[in-house]
């Protein structure tokens, strides 16, 4: 059986393979783990209290559905719950640590398409679970909840709501970067998601001449051709409205993308790069090392070496980004497609303080965007998605055609650039990735790959 956890949580189609039942018994398990340690830390004298976890969710109409199946379960087991209704992932992250609570929960599936959503785990602290947390969760799952003993009476837990808590998020932002934003028209597109409230709240009350896009959510609309994973309608909007800037969050509001004036897209890679050397000019970048993934663009690393920054590598997802960062001693980290964390700041990745640390660097040295983006150039790059079939796509090596093509391209870009497959963690696709010099033949090989993936791995 597949395991259960991906690399950001528990994802499925809502109501198919992510099922109410599924939430409760994860709810159980998850209660149960992530909250014994800090009952057991109790001494014998102290009046025993119930563990207390923060729940929040994004937009997706099967948000409400799941988060009341874990809490469900999660007070089945004696645990409290705090409902905080629909905020970004970052936010729940944050809360939970400020208010000292043994653990959260986001009812998320991120940038993914609305039918489905997913569950992701943060401790006390803030930070998420380290694979052997969830395995053990998973363990107890699989073995039908046996070591776990069920509360009666008023060993039943129970489920608070604080829907306003967003505005201490709003707050926490505004006080970690505090940059005046008066004359600065910025156009957002919120993904029709969990930042429709709180980015626009938080850019407009620093001042910003802000213009929301996508930020009337329905529950069925989110990602859908907006946000972070389709860029095009901000980029044009943005030229229309001859903004400074616009910005695009993803469905959690954990990722941010940025368009230049020009309508020109500025990824993660670049946006890491201007604030990157942005604070080690201000002697703020811990030890001059960033740390990002292989699939950052080649150019990232080669601005690495030109401005004295060391870039350390992770294989692809924030949480081993965020491990390696508190391994090092880095305070910022990230990936090309937006998950960029300042961890003296945040446990998580996060747009809304992503946005303001690239607004800061605009409104303090009064240059465009698109000047500060010309830090780093991006090599030619090509991303293509090949649909696997999920108990397959881990194995993709293990076909002799797959993994003949790989090998002679990898030949053909020796030297030249590079190719770089990978299965996804969180969707049923192989992502296929080549670097090199010219942009339509990079293209045409790695939609080559991706279609003989596809074909034998559906």
């Amino acid at each position: 059986m597949a395991r259960l956890f991906g690399t950001d949580g528990v994802r499925g189609v809502a109501n198919e393979e992510l099922t109410p039942l599924l939430a409760m018994q994860i709810g159980q398990a998850g209660a149960y783990v992530l909250t014994t340690a800090s009952m057991e830390r109790q001494t014998s004298g102290e009046e025993k209290r119930k563990p207390t976890i923060m729940v929040g969710c994004d937009t997706r109409i099967s948000g409400d559905m799941l988060a009341n199946a874990l809490m469900a379960g999660a007070c089945s087991v004696g645990a409290d719950c705090i409902y905080l209704g629909v905020l970004p992932t970052p936010a729940a992250a944050y809360l939970t640590r400020k208010h000292k609570v043994d653990a959260g929960v986001v009812i998320s599936a991120s940038h993914n398409p609305m039918e489905f959503n997913g569950i992701k785990f943060f401790d006390g602290n803030g930070y998420k679970l380290p694979d052997e947390l969830e395995d053990r969760i998973e363990s107890i799952i699989r073995d039908d909840m046996r070591e776990i003993e069920f509360p009666t009476g008023s060993g039943v837990g129970r489920i608070v709501y604080d829907t306003e808590a967003r505005e201490e998020y709003i707050g926490h932002a505004i006080d970690t970067v505090p940059v005046n934003l008066n004359g600065m028209k910025i156009v957002v597109d919120c993904a029709e998601g969990a930042s429709h409230y709180t980015s626009v709240e938080a850019l407009k009350r620093l001042g910003g001449n802000v213009i929301a896009i996508h930020n009337h959510p329905d529950g069925c609309n989110i990602n859908l051709g907006c946000g972070s994973t389709h860029m095009e309608e901000l980029q044009k909007k943005v030229v229309e409205e001859k903004a400074a800037v616009g910005l695009a969050f993803d469905g959690d509001a954990d990722r941010l993308l940025a368009v230049d004036e020009n309508g020109r897209m500025v990824d993660g890679d670049q946006i890491m790069a201007i604030v990157g050397n942005y604070i080690k000019d201000h002697g703020k970048l811990k030890k001059d090392i960033i740390v990002a993934t292989v699939m950052s663009n080649l150019g990232f690393f080669l601005m690495g070496k030109e401005k004295g920054i060391a870039i350390e590598q992770t294989k692809v997802g924030d949480r081993y980004v965020l491990e390696r960062m508190k391994e090092i001693g880095a305070s910022l980290g990230g990936e090309q497609s937006g998950h960029i964390i300042f961890l003296e700041e945040s446990t998580t990745g996060d747009g809304l303080l992503s946005a303001l640390h690239l607004l800061q660097v605009m409104a303090e040295t009064g240059r465009s965007l698109s000047e500060l983006a010309q830090v780093m150039e991006v090599l030619p790059q090509a991303l293509v998605n090949a649909k696997a079939a999920n108990d397959k796509k881990e194995k993709y090596m293990e076909y002799p055609e797959i993994a003949a093509a790989i090998g002679e391209l990898e030949a053909k870009f020796a030297g030249e650039g590079r190719v770089l497959i990978r299965s996804s963690g969180t969707e049923p696709l192989v992502r296929v990735m080549i670097e090199g010099k010219d942009q339509e033949i990079i293209r045409r090989e790695a939609e080559k790959l991706a279609e003989l993936i596809q074909r034998v791995l559906q």
